[in-house]
């Protein structure tokens, strides 16, 4: 037993009943679960404050009603409908200072809040430096205020990346020196113009690959800060992909990640890839990322706080685990597709991985551009919208926003989060609030994958899988009898010169 927990050591589920929960980044992927879960395993919590913002024509409480219809929350309509009557949508903005909460409902906030979940953040890597700073740094720094001022505050955890340090070959769970001062690059972000900043932005991204990590990584030293007032801990999850199990299998809401090179493969859109073939990606699951930060709430919580204690830091990755390289996934999709095929597939699917340059520039030209520029012209002539090109174009630029990430390596220290394993936890919570790595079957969990990302991102029905498969065939075969025109061509060409 950890012997700085305060003894008695009360259950999981006891803990949380009674707490009032703020959490920005509600209607992100990891918001959307962490909600799901805490309702669902911690029915007695007294509250969740959800920070929103209007959105598309849609007030706070329209966006909460549609995102509470979503399949996630099935299983908690189900088992406990008046469970999430809890969640109260508050009006706010990461990207405005001071949250742009009200008076009113920062003083709501302060009198009744005893937990505090900062997930929000702007995730595009190509962000301008200003756009980075204020909606991920500033919004730390704004969070922290709001936290000193809530009377009975307990806990704050901030999730972080683990690419937050990426300037260091080994990542230990520890806090790092800060690489610039987050007070002086907020005030820089909030004073000078989008053309001086982009210029500005080239010296600070100097071992930087963007300037969302670098934003993140201020932010850390921000909570590093405040965390002698506040009791922290500070979570870096890996690549945060689709649920394992929990509530229910295959779950996501976002292309992002190793899903999305799935799927740009499976539908025949995604023929070359910007990436080592032999990197393993960090993945972990998202389920178990929200299982990490429940139980981290609770051990942070029953801890003993000093002033100098410092943040606590769990890193959430997959080291010493179960893991596979893009080549391997790739295959792996391959071989999935073929039973669980993707609907109007463009190409047949197989995806070719190089960290050459000018060799994915080439390919990139042969086996997207051309057939795109193909495709879209026999559209068009069929009275349909021609889009491949214009889709290929953001899929190059998205591709080379990614380029540090999958040509490079890092090792994650991971102990303190396997150390939660062995706090003294009920084997009936285990159940609930543990994740088992060793008995992961990675190849079902790519077909859960797959399965959800068609049910959940392209909406597809499950029991169209034979009109998939004949679609699927015709384009092999499209595929093949073009292949065989062209080496036909080219061997004729070939042999005329030569003759000639």
């Amino acid at each position: 037993m950890d012997e700085n927990i305060i003894e008695p050591v009360i259950s999981i589920a006891s803990f949380y009943a009674g707490q009032s929960i703020f959490i920005t980044g509600a209607t992100g992927f990891l918001g959307k679960v962490y909600i799901e879960k805490i309702l669902r395993s911690c029915p007695d919590v007294r509250e969740i404050f959800l920070l929103m913002r209007s959105k598309k024509g849609l007030s706070i409480n329209e966006r909460l009603e549609k995102i509470l219809k979503l399949p996630l929350y099935d299983k908690l309509r189900e088992e406990q409908p008046s469970n999430l009557k809890k969640l109260i949508p508050i009006s706010g903005d990461i990207s405005e200072e001071n949250l742009g909460l009200s008076a009113i409902d920062r003083q709501t906030l302060a009198e009744r809040v005893t937990i505090v979940i900062h997930a929000a953040a702007n995730v595009k890597f190509n962000n301008s430096l200003k756009c980075a700073i204020l909606n991920n740094t500033r919004s730390t720094r704004d969070v922290c205020i709001l936290a000193q001022s809530m009377k009975n505050l307990i806990a704050l955890i901030y999730i972080s990346t683990a690419y937050a340090h990426i300037n260091i070959p080994v990542v230990e769970e520890k806090v790092y020196s800060s690489i610039a001062d987050w007070r002086k690059m907020i005030k820089v972000a909030e004073t000078l113009d989008e053309h001086i900043l982009n210029i500005f932005a080239a010296k600070c991204l100097e071992y930087f690959p963007n300037t969302y990590v670098f934003s993140k990584n201020l932010a850390e030293s921000v909570i590093v800060e405040y965390s002698s007032s506040i009791r922290c801990a500070i979570i870096r999850p890996s690549i945060i992909t689709s649920t394992i199990s929990d509530p229910i299998p295959g779950w996501i809401d976002n292309f992002n990640g190793i899903i999305g090179i799935l799927i740009g493969g499976g539908k025949g859109i995604l023929r070359v890839f910007y990436g080592a073939k032999h990197i393993n990606p960090d993945i972990v699951v998202v389920d178990i990322v929200i299982k990490s930060i429940i139980i981290v709430t609770w051990k942070l919580a029953l801890t003993t706080f000093t002033s100098d204690s410092g943040p606590s830091v769990f890193q959430c990755t997959n080291r010493n685990k179960k893991s596979l390289s893009f080549h391997e996934i790739s295959k792996i999709g391959c071989e999935l597709i073929k039973d669980i095929p993707l609907e109007g597939v463009v190409w047949t699917p197989n995806t070719i991985f190089t960290d050459n340059s000018i060799t994915h520039y080439i390919l990139t030209i042969l086996l997207h551009i051309l057939p795109a520029m193909l495709i879209d012209l026999i559209l068009k002539l069929m009275g349909h919208q021609p889009m491949l090109v214009r889709l290929h174009r953001k899929v190059y630029v998205t591709n080379r926003v990614l380029k540090h990430f999958v040509t490079h390596e890092w090792k994650f220290e991971n102990e303190n989060i396997f150390e939660l394993l062995k706090l003294p936890i009920s084997s009936k919570e285990k159940e609930v609030f543990l994740y088992d790595y060793e008995n992961a079957n990675l190849e079902d969990y790519y077909r859960d994958g797959i399965i959800g990302a068609k049910l959940y991102l392209l909406h597809e029905d499950m029991n169209r899988l034979d009109a998939a498969k004949k679609h699927r065939k015709k384009v092999d075969l499209f595929v093949t009898t073009l292949k065989t025109i062209i080496v036909i061509g080219m061997l004729w060409m070939i042999y005329k010169w030569i003759c000639a």
